[in-house]
């Protein structure tokens, strides 16, 4: 589905300059996609679902009010960083991968969409320096190895948001027996988005 409108629907109320850019998405990503493979072939064709739309489904559970800094590390070619940038205009998105060619895409989108709360980087999660409002990552590692990488950056109310899918009951109680302190909320997004892709697929909080 190369449509934006299935983001429309459950964002219906975005501003004209919003709906642009994401309907831009489509083609930026495609044109790029041609030259450096960021996403899967058949995913490409579904990046307003598998890609745009996952990345915004954040949004319809954590509070982005008080948020001024997110990091996304392990962002690949932008995900879910560029989608939540276009949502939030007035917060500062920093989108890391350690893979030099998706940093080029990440870029060359966030330029064309003049997106200009976006600063992309090519370095290792434990390079980075600075705290952060909100700290997210798609499917990077296990839950307890990708805290080891971002505990340094930080806050005491920092939230941490993890996309995953599956049985994460294991993966749950890993990083509980270690941070007893820390508590994590459950989101199944089929609750708020109703898509037979997302049957699976949930959001961590951490707090």
């Amino acid at each position: 589905m190369v449509n934006a409108d299935i983001v429309f629907k459950f964002f219906p109320d975005l501003s004209a300059e919003q709906k642009s850019r994401i309907e831009q998405l489509y083609p930026v990503y495609k044109e790029w996609n041609d030259m450096i493979n960021v996403i899967s072939r058949k995913d490409i064709d579904e990046l307003y679902v598998r890609h745009v739309l996952h990345a915004l489904s954040i949004a319809k559970f954590v509070d982005f009010k008080n948020c001024h800094t997110v990091l996304d590390i392990g962002t690949g070619g932008g995900f879910p960083g560029i989608p939540l940038a276009i949502l939030f205009p007035d917060i500062h998105f920093h989108l890391v991968d350690s893979i030099g060619k998706k940093i080029q895409v990440v870029t060359a989108v966030a330029e064309r969409l003049q997106l200009t709360n976006v600063k992309a980087e090519h370095c290792r999660a434990e390079q980075i320096k600075g705290k952060y409002d909100i700290i997210m990552c798609r499917a990077v590692t296990r839950l307890l190895d990708f805290y080891g990488w971002i505990h340094k950056n930080t806050k005491p109310d920092t939230e941490i948001i993890c996309l995953k899918g599956g049985d994460l009951v294991e993966e749950i109680y890993e990083f509980k027996q270690k941070n007893k302190q820390k508590k994590i909320k459950v989101y199944d997004i089929p609750e708020r988005i109703e898509l037979p892709f997302f049957e699976t697929k949930k959001i961590l909080v951490i707090t």
